[in-house]
């Protein structure tokens, strides 16, 4: 059984103007905007969950670097380790392992690191709007730029993970770690990781700017992409002669 919801929400009104004659059905009991809301929490936990896995990776990279440092820099152990001559013991597995493990840490921290705003951003102009401008702002680079990059850029390190398990792609080194493409694959890995983190913010932002009130703060409660808190959210307002308007451009009553 369907039903006609009422037009709430600004996101069915602009459906209405742009499409006169809509009528926006789903299923009986099911509410759109927090179904939205549900399917982001889904992507966004593997993607936090990547994210954390990855980064207890930096302990046995620095275990790495410091016994390596070691046993080359100083005699003593450099001999002692030549002589007791472990396959396992080789300064290239080493210098190979340094690299592999700086590569999962980079790969694993991309959709956590968006997730949590902690990746760098040039924020000249967009950390002087409201926060609904901001959403614009991000809503439409997700949807134009960084969503159909990711996808692209997906798509080829796949290709690049494929030919190198068919080549049998080792190391360059004789007695380097072998099977390249294993730690190629995380590059697939941490793509579809910052996919998920991507969607699952587009989803959010989208119930924070077409929502209705209530749904909107729950939206805006897990969405860190924002430049700066509710209060400072007013004095952008006041300095930049907005206080007359409200958070959704409309005027505030005199009253």
């Amino acid at each position: 059984m369907t039903t006609e919801l009422p037009v709430v929400g600004n996101w069915r009104m602009y459906l209405r103007i742009f499409f006169p004659g809509t009528c926006i059905e789903i299923p009986e009991g099911i509410k759109a905007m927090e179904r939205l809301l549900n399917v982001a929490e889904m992507l966004d936990r593997p993607s936090r969950a990547i994210g954390k896995i990855g980064s207890w990776f930096i302990l046995p990279l620095i275990g790495i670097i410091m016994f390596d440092v070691i046993t080359r820099k100083i005699d003593f152990f450099r001999i002692a380790l030549a002589e007791a001559n472990i396959a396992w013991f080789n300064p290239n597995i080493f210098q190979d392992s340094e690299w592999h493990l700086h590569a999962i840490l980079l790969f694993t921290s991309f959709g956590y690191g968006y997730l949590m705003n902690s990746h760098v951003r040039v924020d000249i102009f967009r950390e002087l709007l409201v926060k609904r401008k901001q959403a614009w702002v991000e809503l439409i680079g997700l949807t134009l730029m960084a969503i159909p990059y990711l996808l692209i850029i997906t798509y080829f390190a796949y290709v690049f993970v494929a030919l190198s398990f068919h080549q049998g792609e080792g190391s360059e080194s004789m007695t380097g770690i072998g099977m390249r493409y294993i730690i190629k694959s995380v590059m697939v890995l941490g793509f579809l990781s910052l996919l998920a983190a991507l969607l699952a913010t587009w989803m959010r932002l989208f119930v924070f700017l077409f929502g209705d009130d209530n749904i909107k703060e729950k939206a805006m409660g897990v969405i860190s992409v924002f430049a700066h808190s509710d209060e400072d959210d007013e004095k952008i307002k006041i300095v930049l002669g907005n206080s007359d308007t409200d958070d959704n451009g409309g005027e505030k009553s005199n009253a």
